[in-house]
């Protein structure tokens, strides 16, 4: 239900608001002083306040400061004699959503006027319900894993986070995570509770390149029927994100790195600098290098770009991450698909960790709703993967020419653990690490064979 609070000195005017406004979705305060509005607003929280600028006690603007000051989401329309436009004015300048002059001749403007103030304040509420579950979902400790890499990535996007850095390049095989880790970097900087504004340089054509990022004045072209800000203008105090930055056209690129270097931009049809203060993070799953190389990426930009330089291993080098990802997105997808899958078996667990996965975490997140949408047993088992998993791991430790029979998976297994023992010198702390099983269970197969 939404709260409205009627500051107003005359009781014509309250009772009026009330039966006009009130209904099923709304309840209306009404007061006649300014001590008494600051007094029910601290009470009832009001989504909208309607206040008289004019009161017995207090100057309007003051309570109107008050008021901001004390619910800054609440909003104010200004009530105004007739006459009184220029102090509505100042009162618009001091943090008030609307006025209306009265006596209210035409109820409906009214009514229209505080039907947009509340869908402003719901609408307010609901981004920044959205912003907060977001900056949960991205915070830099959600980035599951156990794996040495995964725990100095943690460390180092805290520390970029927090600093001063302004152009950050992040690159790694598709699927591995590199939106994710450019939201943990807004998410954990002083930049938070600014926008966050994304753009693919790989869907963007070279004609709309300007228009997107830089935005245009009203006739810059044929359907430039209004002036339109561009990503980089909304993402003013926040983050702009160029994912898959190799794509972006060599003329494109050209018109990027003016405002890479001076954080400025001018609008496509516009003569007036425009100044933005942004981080920009750029993401890329091929070498810039070589695309330098190729002449496909120009090599001033390049360097630009790669200020400071992340580089997010894939999933088949942190294969102590597989596990604890796949059972973070069981328990995920157990809750939005209403199931109860519980985890893995043991040799559905290394199956998991021996096969490569190309399409990396991507890959592990899609294949884990997929089992546990279509699963009714209590625990994924090997037969619920697909065959290539098994297929992978054989032929990752079997020679083609050691054998033209079928072997066992129990075989399998062990002659994938003499392999890992003889690459670790028989280690088998290491070889346990590498096989994401205890100590433990690694000697217990070791005395199996």
């Amino acid at each position: 239900m939404d709260n409205i609070l009627v500051v107003d000195d005359e009781r014509n005017i309250r009772t009026l608001c009330s039966r006009v406004l009130a209904g099923d979705q709304i309840e209306v305060h009404g007061v006649g002083t300014g001590k008494e509005g600051l007094q029910t607003a601290d009470e009832v929280s009001p989504d909208l306040v309607l206040l008289d600028l004019r009161l017995p006690d207090m100057d309007g603007i003051d309570v109107l400061r008050a008021l901001k000051g004390r619910h800054p989401e609440t909003a104010v329309i200004i009530i105004t004699g007739f006459g009184q436009i220029q102090s509505a004015v100042e009162a618009m300048k001091a943090g008030a959503t609307d006025y209306l002059e009265k006596p209210f001749e035409h109820l409906d403007k009214l009514k229209l006027a505080v039907s947009r103030a509340l869908e402003e304040v719901r609408a307010r509420r609901e981004i920044q319900r959205l912003h907060r579950l977001q900056e949960k979902e991205y915070r830099v400790d959600q980035l599951i894993g156990e794996s040495e890499g995964t725990r100095r990535l943690r460390e180092l996007i805290g520390k970029l986070a927090r600093s001063e850095a302004a152009t950050i390049l992040i690159h790694g095989e598709s699927g591995t995570g590199k939106e994710l880790v450019a939201r943990g970097l807004h998410y954990e900087s002083s930049r938070r509770d600014s926008p966050f504004m994304e753009v693919n340089c790989a869907a963007i054509t070279e004609t709309l390149f300007e228009s997107e990022l830089f935005g245009h004045e009203k006739g810059a072209f044929t359907d430039a029927k209004a002036a339109k800000k561009g990503l980089m203008e909304l993402a003013d105090r926040g983050t702009l994100f160029l994912d898959e930055v190799s794509e972006m056209s060599l003329n494109s690129q050209a018109k990027f790195l003016r405002v890479l270097q001076e954080r400025v931009l001018r609008r496509v049809g516009g003569t007036r600098d425009i100044k933005v203060d942004l981080r920009i993070i750029a993401a890329t799953n091929r070498s810039l290098e070589m695309r330098v190389k190729e002449g496909l990426f120009r090599e001033d930009l390049y360097y630009r770009l790669n200020v400071i330089p992340i580089h997010i291993p894939p999933l088949r080098e942190r294969r102590d991450d597989i596990m604890p990802l796949a059972r973070h997105f069981v328990t995920d997808a157990n809750t939005r698909f209403h199931k109860s899958i519980k985890g893995f078996t043991p040799d559905a667990e290394r199956l998991m960790v021996g096969y490569q996965w190309p399409g990396n975490v991507r890959e592990l997140r899609n294949l884990i709703e997929r089992l546990v949408i279509l699963g009714s047993s209590e625990h994924i088992e090997p037969q619920h993967l697909p065959v290539q998993f098994a297929t992978q791991v054989r032929q990752a430790v079997l020679p083609e020419s050691s054998t033209d029979e079928p072997r066992t998976l129990a075989e399998v297994e062990r002659a994938y653990i003499a392999q890992i023992m003889q690459r670790v010198e028989s280690n088998k702390s290491k070889a346990a690490k590498i096989l994401g099983i205890s100590r433990q269970t690694l000697r217990k197969k070791l005395m199996e064979e």
